[in-house]
C-alpha cells in the first residue's frame, strides 16, 4: 500500500506502530524481571507512553502477554515437533523437556505462562494443546520400545513437570543459571524401567533452604480486576 506524504494520518499510525513495538519490548523485560503479574503501569512508564496508549493497544493483560511471548510459545510448539520426530522416543523426550526448561529458567514471564493458567491468552491453549498431546506421543512411543515403564501416565508427567517448572525460578536464584539440570534428570529417571546416573553437582543444604525461602508462601488467589 502506498502512503500518501501530505496524508495527515500518516505520522499518527507511525506513532502507533512505535508505540505497540516499545510497549510488547517492554513488556517482556518487565515480565521477565517480575512476573506475569508486575503491574502494567510499569510496564508503560517503560515504554515511554502513558496509562491510555497501553489499554488502547492492549486492552487486557491477557492481550499483552499473549503478544509479548507469541515467539516463545511458538519455540515450545516448534521443540515439540521436533520431538514427534525423533525415532528414539526417549531422546526426543529428553531433548524436548531441556529445551523446555532451558526457557523456563531464563525466562521469569513464560515461566509463569507455562505453569500456570491466563484466561484469553488463545496462543497459550494452543501451546498447552501441542504439548499435552507431543507428551502423550512420545510416553506411547517409549512404552512401546521399552524405553519408559508401563505405569505412568501423561497426567503424571504433566504434573511432575508442572510443579517441577514453577520451581525453576526459585531454585535458579538460590544457586546457579544450570541446577535445574538435575531435578530434571531425576523425574526423567522415575520414568525409566532401569535408573541412570544423576549429573552433579547436588544442591547444598544451603541452597536447598535458600530456594524454599525463594518459593515462598502459598497465596490466595486474587480476583480478576478489568485490564489487570
Amino acid at each position: 500500500m502506498t502512503v500518501d506524504a501530505d496524508d495527515p494520518t500518516a505520522p499518527r499510525r507511525r506513532d502507533a506502530r512505535r508505540n505497540r513495538r516499545l510497549l510488547v519490548e517492554a513488556g517482556h523485560e518487565v515480565f521477565t524481571e517480575q512476573g506475569l503479574q508486575a503491574p502494567l503501569d510499569v510496564i508503560a512508564r517503560r515504554a515511554g507512553v502513558g496509562n491510555a496508549t497501553l489499554y488502547r493497544h492492549f486492552p487486557t493483560r491477557a492481550a499483552l502477554v499473549n503478544t509479548v511471548f507469541r515467539d516463545q510459545l511458538a519455540g515450545t510448539t516448534e521443540a515439540g515437533e521436533r520431538a514427534r520426530a525423533a525415532t528414539d522416543a526417549w531422546t526426543g523426550l529428553n531433548d524436548y523437556l531441556r529445551a523446555v526448561f532451558s526457557t523456563l529458567a531464563a525466562d521469569r514471564g513464560t515461566n509463569d505462562l507455562m505453569t500456570t493458567h491466563i484466561e484469553g491468552t488463545g496462543a497459550l491453549d494452543a501451546v498447552h494443546t501441542h504439548n499435552r498431546e507431543t507428551m502423550r506421543l512420545l510416553l506411547e512411543r517409549g512404552r512401546t520400545q521399552g524405553t519408559i515403564r508401563a505405569d505412568v501416565t501423561t497426567e503424571d508427567v504433566l504434573f511432575a513437570l508442572a510443579a517441577l517448572g514453577r520451581a525453576v525460578p526459585a531454585l535458579t536464584t538460590a544457586t546457579t543459571p544450570d541446577a535445574w539440570h538435575r531435578p530434571l534428570a531425576l523425574l526423567l529417571d522415575s520414568l525409566r524401567p532401569a535408573p541412570a546416573p544423576l549429573p552433579d553437582p547436588p544442591l547444598t543444604p544451603a541452597q536447598l533452604g535458600d530456594t524454599l525461602a525463594q518459593l515462598g508462601p502459598h497465596r490466595a488467589p486474587e480476583r480478576s480486576v478489568k485490564g489487570q
